[in-house]
């Protein structure tokens, strides 16, 4: 049996990975008037049925369900149906194989730059250069450009994106501490940690989207590559970080170390609002659960700063944010209209039940204050709102990474050797460095 298990995951892999490979303005809230548009579809002007399928990460009972259920109810002719992929290396996988091999997949949720890069040269995620009905920079601000890829838009950004510091307050106000300004750096933090950490409470807790929020945003500062075209990966901000935090993890232990939080799978949100942890590093996904106190109860309030940067002094810091939920049409997909239809509703206040799980609409149609209602109904005592207005809500200059998925798990092989002890620092940013200037080659 684990055999043929293991013969079946090769045979997947390998046809994915040939098979991409081989492959080379709307100003109006559609929201609550779901059918206005979408009844100019072609396939349902023939009277035909249509059912769609759109893949996303968030699971279902987190607001996508509702989001569904209220279009098919003004839809009849157009249908929708969910279906939710992990978003990680096998979810990744199992979408791009569906895209690929005539699944349904009509319309698709990325969330990195990177994968959206890999799906337009496989040819599946549909051009909208040709789509003069809805205008994504007006609609979505400056941000959305961070999502084109040479010049074109092949989806569209659908909501706020950002990773801060979650913290809990009854314990920063308990170690006297204060809420840390936005310009605060890595040296402070660790300097928190270890006013925090208590025995079985961590100082700070990280979550996998977050661990390289400070590189990431330190290199698109600096920028990917130096003056002289070669690689910036071993750039002396990055080894700064990585050594504050490699300490922290074997010097302090006000955090965890890096291999048990990989092989336990530690499951850090759970973590800290059970009040295992005083900081949690992570993104506005979190309030799913934090909102949720049926299965999360918890009864400290929660404050936020931004993600620190590594020197106080440091110039063109950006932070990880803008905006995300990148809602592709397949270009392969039998009802593209249809599709696109769905996609312009959704963007445009659509999604808004999500926002109870802190997907805020980025879509300038929709109302902010109904959001932030949404999102804090009945749970506005759980959060410091000064914190969460200059942070969750604050205007930030941000970045979406545009690195080859190949150099990020390269520099992720080398840095984990660094932080499991099988090489030092100076080796591990040259290996990155090395490693990415083979990909720039």
């Amino acid at each position: 049996m684990i055999r043929k298990g293991w013969l079946k995951v090769v045979l997947i892999t390998t046809l994915a990975a040939s098979i991409l490979g081989a492959c080379g303005s709307n100003n109006n809230n559609n929201n609550g008037n779901a059918g206005q548009n979408a009844g100019t579809a072609s396939e349902s002007q023939a009277g035909e049925k249509v059912k769609l399928t759109m893949w996303g990460a968030v699971p279902a009972e987190a607001g996508p369900q509702e989001v569904i259920d209220t279009w098919n109810k003004e839809n009849p002719n157009i249908q929708v149906e969910y279906i939710r992929y992990v978003n990680d290396d096998p979810g990744n996988l199992k979408l791009d194989t569906a895209l690929m091999t005539g699944q349904d997949a009509d319309l698709f949720i990325n969330y990195t730059v990177n994968l959206l890069q890999k799906r337009v040269d496989a040819g599946v995620a549909l051009d909208l250069s040709s789509k003069t009905d809805y205008n994504i920079d007006e609609q979505m601000g400056v941000d959305a450009a961070q999502w084109k890829i040479d010049g074109k838009y092949y989806g569209i950004p659908t909501k706020k994106n950002m990773l801060f510091i979650w913290f809990n307050k009854n314990m920063l106000d308990e170690a006297g501490l204060p809420v840390p300004p936005v310009d605060w750096t890595w040296s402070d933090l660790r300097e928190y940690a270890n006013k925090l950490k208590k025995d079985n409470v961590y100082g700070l807790l990280q979550h996998d989207a977050a661990f390289t929020a400070t590189i990431d945003g330190t290199i698109a500062g600096l920028g990917v590559t130096k003056p002289d075209g070669t690689s910036n990966f071993d750039n002396d901000l990055w080894k700064q970080q990585l050594q504050i935090l490699h300490d922290m993890m074997f010097v302090d232990k006000s955090t965890p170390e890096y291999g048990e939080q990989v092989t336990s799978k530690m499951p850090v949100d759970t973590m800290f609002l059970k009040g295992e942890a005083a900081m949690l590093s992570a993104g506005e996904f979190i309030f799913r659960n934090a909102n949720n106190l049926k299965d999360y109860p918890h009864d400290f309030k929660i404050a936020f700063a931004t993600i620190p940067q590594v020197t106080a002094d440091q110039k063109d810091y950006k932070y990880a944010g803008g905006l995300g939920d990148f809602l592709s049409v397949n270009a392969k997909s039998k009802h593209q209209e249809a599709a696109w239809e769905f996609a312009k509703w959704y963007a445009d206040g659509g999604m808004l039940p999500m926002a109870s799980g802190g997907r805020i609409p980025s879509s300038k149609s929709v109302d902010n204050k109904q959001a932030m209602d949404l999102l804090l109904k009945g749970l506005e005592d759980k959060y410091d709102s000064e914190s969460m207005n200059k942070v969750v809500f604050g205007q930030f200059p941000s970045f979406q990474l545009n690195v080859p998925k190949q150099a990020i798990d390269a520099r992720k092989e080398e840095y984990e050797k660094y932080f499991l002890n099988e090489q030092d620092i100076d080796t591990t940013l040259k290996n990155m460095a090395k490693r990415h200037q083979q990909y720039i080659k």
